[in-house]
């Protein structure tokens, strides 16, 4: 719903308790009109139930209110000496409809003083609860949320397994979305695996869809910069499950999409351009903090068979193995044409008269019909540019070469994976652009080649309709040669650029799908390792950003720790004298 729908459906509901609570204000001595009128009704209604005025607050944060209501509700009954555990369950479950009942057939007596304190076990360890909750959603909401790096593709920048606090205030608090969700997780339910929130993604107009809030950030004390390491929501999530194929499209809430973290490399206004792997803002090359780690494909030639213990010894974490195919075989055309018949997709790395060199997957059935085998003196791998020249120096490696796509790679932005490249475009993911980046206000001039580009900003994220008739282009069924934006958007990218799923692939991340700056490392965890290895001392209470290499506040932080029990100790002691 938009704002002015918001502020219609609020003041109706503002009617719909004016009418079922009016005797009771009076009865609790005050006016009846002070029921109907907005936010006004509410300050009274917290001294009618002894509560404090700033509850009231908490009834308009969206998530936090669901919590409220129903606690407001069960104090409003209270309040007139209805206390039995069945009528708070029905002051609960009928949403409030209860107090309709209370307030037009009911003879009852306002309790001004009345006790607050709960009066069993099971209500004070409710309440607690109630309250840690609340609490807690409002630091995850507004100020700090947890968060686990779930892939490499900022490799060796952050690391699978790495426990974050994301800052929400760093880029401005936005405020939920969503308005019916579940507090504390993001788009599933632990346990039971359900969504966590009310959402209908099969019909778009169906009346859940319309509880959504209208977007709204905090201002906050920095702005997004190039080279910045961002949370965000996966602009093109259209998934049930992010790592398996759909089965049709899944629409979902801007806040409930899947949470990414990666650089951004380009913001509002820049004009973007990829060469050889390089990226470059504005004609200049993007230069990245100290302690980025970028990550690049290496082609290595051994002079000796490739074994685990010189993949142990550098560190390398995530390499390919090359298949090896006779050259006449792989330059044969009815093989060329089996192979796209089957939808293989090969790389070619590198080729001889007798060999040929590829990338890409295999199953069995393939490796027996053309004779495949593993090459064990050549192989693929994600490396810095520093470990990369370490490499070079191994007396058992004949060669490091950084590998760099050529042509037209499938599935690029804008294109779409089909597998088919895009006939229109030769870029890959090493080379493309320029692409301009979109900036609130700022207008462009549309024609057919550059549409492709823009096309998903128009119509999903901007929420017009758009049609070519010829060579014509209409927005909104007036035709036009230009386009005006309403966002600003943001191009992401992984540190680990050859085994990243970023915005070369879906494009422009907009502003309103940003979630907030990550901040600190608190733990971090290696599932590969074992023992106390698994954990890796070196990164706890490190900070993401900053100039230099990383440092760990661990040892500063037992410290203090030690510091306040020996404190601690001596003043008990103290004390006690």
């Amino acid at each position: 719903m938009s704002a002015t729908q918001w502020l219609i459906f609020v003041l109706i509901i503002q009617v719909i308790h004016g009418l079922g609570t009016w005797k009771l204000y009076e009865k609790a001595g005050r006016k009846r009109w002070e029921a109907f009128v907005p936010v006004y009704n509410a300050i009274i209604l917290m001294k009618i139930i002894g509560r404090p005025t700033w509850w009231t607050v908490l009834l308009f944060i969206p998530i936090i209110n669901l919590l409220m209501f129903p606690v407001v509700w069960v104090e409003t009954l209270r309040s007139f000496g209805r206390n039995s555990t069945a009528e708070s369950w029905l002051g609960a479950l009928t949403f409030g409809f209860y107090l309709y009942y209370i307030n037009y057939t009911q003879e009852v007596t306002h309790i001004s003083d009345r006790d607050l304190t709960p009066r069993t076990k099971t209500g004070d360890t409710i309440s607690s609860l109630l309250f840690a909750v609340i609490v807690a959603t409002l630091v995850h909401t507004y100020v700090m949320q947890p968060y686990v790096i779930p892939s490499s593709s900022l490799e060796k920048s952050l690391l699978t397994g790495d426990f974050l606090f994301v800052s929400k205030f760093h880029y401005g608090a936005r405020t939920p979305m969503t308005s019916v969700a579940a507090p504390m997780v993001h788009d599933t339910l632990p346990i039971i695996k359900t969504k966590s929130y009310l959402y209908n993604d099969h019909d778009a107009n169906s009346w859940q869809n319309k509880l959504q809030l209208p977007y709204f950030r905090f201002p906050g004390f920095e702005k997004i910069e190039n080279a910045d390491i961002v949370v965000f929501n996966w602009p093109r999530d259209t998934l049930f499950h992010m790592y398996l194929p759909a089965d049709r499209r899944y629409d979902k809430p801007i806040d409930k999409k899947t949470n990414y973290v990666k650089r951004c490399v380009a913001i509002p206004g820049d004009n973007l351009e990829i060469k050889k792997g390089v990226v470059y803002i504005n004609g200049k090359e993007l230069i990245l903090p100290e302690r980025a780690k970028p990550q690049f494909g290496f082609n290595i030639k051994m002079k000796e068979p490739i074994t685990q213990e010189f993949v142990d010894q550098y560190g390398v974490t995530e390499f390919n193995t090359l298949i090896q195919m006779e050259t006449k075989l792989w330059e044969n055309n009815l093989v060329q044409q089996y192979l796209d018949k089957e939808g293989y997709s090969f790389a070619v790395i590198e080729k001889d008269s007798t060999n040929t060199f590829l990338l890409g997957p295999v199953d069995r059935d393939l490796a027996n019909k053309l004779k495949l085998s593993s090459s064990n003196l050549i192989f693929q791998a994600n490396l810095t540019q520093a470990k990369a020249d370490e490499l070079k120096k191994d007396p058992r490696v004949a060669a490091v070469e950084r590998y760099l796509k050529t042509g037209a790679e499938d599935g690029i932005f804008p294109d779409y994976k089909d597998g088919h490249p895009s006939t229109t475009r030769s870029w890959n993911s090493d080379n493309m652009g320029p692409i301009y980046m979109p900036e609130v206000g700022k207008s462009i001039n549309l024609t057919l080649e550059n549409l492709p580009l823009y096309k998903i900003i128009i119509t999903e994220y901007e929420g017009n309709t758009l049609k070519v008739v010829g060579d014509d282009i209409y927005i909104n069924d007036i035709k036009t040669n230009s386009y005006t934006f309403k966002k600003n958007y943001y191009w992401m990218m992984g540190d680990n650029r050859n085994n990243s799923l970023d915005a070369r692939y879906y494009g422009f991340t907009p502003e309103d799908h940003i979630v907030g700056k990550p901040v600190f490392i608190w733990m971090s965890w290696d599932s590969n390792a074992s023992g106390m290895d698994k954990i890796r001392w070196d990164r706890l209470f490190t900070t993401v950003s900053g100039e230099g290499q990383p440092q760990s506040y661990f040892k500063y932080f037992l410290g203090l720790l030690a510091l306040y029990f020996v404190g601690e100790y001596f003043w008990k002691k103290r004390k006690a004298n």
